[in-house]
């Protein structure tokens, strides 16, 4: 940490710039009184530094922690610290434009709540989805209806409901899970617990919803006017997210920056699981921006963290993100054709001494560590060249076999203690995690690793590593903690009967449907739409219906809400109008395998 300047304050000055008032409390419940997000409880942020947390983790706690409404620059306002996210509010000629609703309905209504008490009941007359991940859209019935009949004008990039459909749904369960351990969802918010994500604090854990999108934005220089309010557009696919813009607000010379330039180093490949971005573009993109916007802008904002103001602080702020991705790309391509592995890079590269010393430029989210390894997947995939890492063994199959090598669990435990004293708690890691995965009812072995993820976990300084290890630490002790998101219920109305079909897929149990054949055509009222579906060789594929040719085992008459209900058991389809051999349902559900929420992580 000695090269980092803990006396400089301008983070805090920007953080608190432009405050207008907080919510008091800073707790949001549910309809049923079941609290959602409270804020209230990083006030311990307000203290010294504990020797249980890294200093430089701390610092981007306390600032995260920051909450309340805010006058960003005239007639634009955030409200910061009621969700991971931040909320953005431009106001028009007759109402006010919503910038990314939170991640769930509940904060997003407190948050709109607190600024009409401070700037008038403006009614919503726009809302802007700035990317496809569900901190950004997932509170947006929060803010309009779910059916939206005013026609509120909703603008989101080209591509927005498919990506978050297939991040949130296809591998939702899984994405959930793992989302646990990177928010640290169930570790006592506390010096030795859970302090944030660098990103933010944590996610809420309210009702999650997805209205569609009524307009895409579709190439750089598209221009819409919403509510009197003109707005010129940069898509930037492939950065953060699959699909993501910027936008600048040229009368009011703001710019957004959406999550493509945040106050820490962001996500190559997130903990939680996503697809791999381009670092690549993400750096061409942040340079396109500086030359389309910075000039013209006096105040950039993003998605996450406080603004940057003055065109000088903004052009700088940019080009150092900008090379800060570009130099991990380019380090690691050059280091992979030198020969080096994923892991080999990771422990070799080093920042410039400029961008080391940026605080924004810290891996408080995204560390150095994974993002080069992300970097490498995306080039070379998991596959590192090595023969004898081309058919190893799984994971408790493997540990089994070291561990017998090695003498038995007892052993294991006792050689990795001494590893732990003389500070190697990585390989005393890799030591207990054999045992564990080799005898996972040895409590020493248990209670050990758990010992070592605490202290890793309190030292890092990546609030992401510092949650997962701490999750860690906590199951091996505790045991699973059930998973309290459930983010592909709420967003049903936004998906489309492709995107339900799609999701159906995934969940068939192949080995039991090898024998199934079966045809399923569906008539979605709602919609007009008709889809044939086939069952065949494990299988489930669907396509749009066409006059003609054979008849379907089966005919289902139903609206989209229908359809997702009897897809997924979670509601009543007793009024489903159906022709044919109706037991082709039961044959096609049968065969749809149930998520795990709740699956192991740290055991077999």
């Amino acid at each position: 940490m000695t090269q980092l300047d803990f006396g400089d304050r301008a983070d805090f000055d920007d953080a608190d710039r432009g405050f207008i008032a907080s919510l008091t409390p800073g707790v949001v419940e549910d309809a049923h009184g079941r609290v959602v997000w409270d804020n209230d409880v990083f006030s311990f942020l307000q203290g010294e530094c504990p020797p249980t947390a890294n200093p430089s983790l701390w610092r981007q706690s306390q600032l995260c922690a920051r909450q309340g409404l805010y006058r960003v620059t005239e007639g634009v306002y955030q409200v910061r610290g009621l969700d991971l996210s931040n909320m953005t509010l431009v106001e028009g000629d007759t109402g006010v434009i919503v910038i990314d609703p939170l991640v769930s309905s509940e904060p997003a209504a407190a948050a709109l709540a607190l600024y009409r008490a401070h700037r008038g009941d403006r009614p919503v007359t726009g809302m802007i989805y700035t990317h496809s991940h569900v901190d950004h859209f997932g509170g947006a019935e929060g803010i309009l209806p779910a059916d939206n009949p005013a026609g509120v004008p909703i603008l989101a990039p080209e591509g927005f409901t498919e990506h978050a459909v297939s991040e949130n749904v296809y591998a939702g369960t899984a994405m959930a899970r793992r989302g646990m351990y990177h928010t640290g969802a169930a570790l006592d918010r506390g010096p030795e617990g859970m302090i944030g994500t660098g990103l933010g604090q944590t996610a809420s854990t309210g009702t999650v919803s997805l209205i569609p999108p009524t307009l895409d934005v579709t190439r750089t220089g598209q221009q819409e006017t919403v509510d009197g309010v003109r707005i010129v557009f940069q898509v930037t696919p492939g950065t953060e997210a699959p699909a993501e813009m910027n936008f600048h607000f040229p009368d009011l010379r703001a710019l957004c920056m959406a999550e493509n330039a945040s106050h820490n180093l962001h996500n190559i490949l997130t903990l939680r699981g996503a697809l791999v971005r381009d670092a690549r573009v993400w750096a061409r993109y942040l340079d396109e921006a500086v030359a389309l916007f910075a000039e013209g802008s006096d105040v950039s904002f993003g998605s996450h963290h406080w603004p940057t103001w003055g065109a000088e602080n903004i052009a700088r702020f940019l080009t150092e993100q900008r090379d800060l991705y570009a130099y991990l790309h380019d380090q690691t391509l050059r280091m992979l054709n030198q020969g080096l592995t994923g892991p080999e890079i990771a422990e070799r590269i080093e920042l410039p001494p400029a961008l080391a010393k940026a605080w924004h430029a810290r891996g408080y989210y995204g560390s150095v560590s994974h993002n080069v390894k992300a970097v490498y997947q995306r080039y070379m995939g998991w596959f590192d060249g090595n023969p004898a890492h081309l058919w190893e063994h799984p994971p408790a199959e493997l540990a089994r076999r070291y561990v017998d090598c090695m003498g038995g669990t007892d052993a294991v435990v006792e050689k990795a203690g001494a590893y732990a004293r003389d500070g190697d708690l990585r390989f005393a890691a890799t030591l207990l995690d054999h045992a564990v995965f080799a005898d996972p009812g040895h409590a020493g072995a248990k209670s050990a690793l758990a010992g070592v993820y605490q202290s890793l976990g309190q030292g890092a300084e990546c609030g992401t590593w510092r949650n997962f290890y701490l999750m860690g630490a906590k199951e091996l002790r505790d045991g699973i903690t059930p998973n309290p998101f459930g983010f592909a219920q709420g967003m049903a109305a936004g998906l489309s009967a492709e995107q339900l079909f799609d999701s159906a897929a995934v969940r068939v149990d192949g080995p039991k449907a090898w024998d199934e054949r079966l045809t399923v055509d569906w008539h979605i009222t709602d919609t007009g739409e008709r889809h044939r579906m086939t069952l065949a060789n494990g299988a489930l594929t669907h396509r749009r219906a066409q006059d003609g040719g054979p008849a379907a085992d089966l005919s289902v008459t139903l609206t989209k809400a229908e359809l997702f209900a009897l897809l997924t058991g979670a509601g009543d389809t007793a009024d489903v109008r159906t022709e044919g051999d109706r037991a082709v349902l039961q044959r096609l559900t049968a065969v749809l395998d149930d998520p795990d929420p709740d699956f192991p992580i740290v055991t077999p």
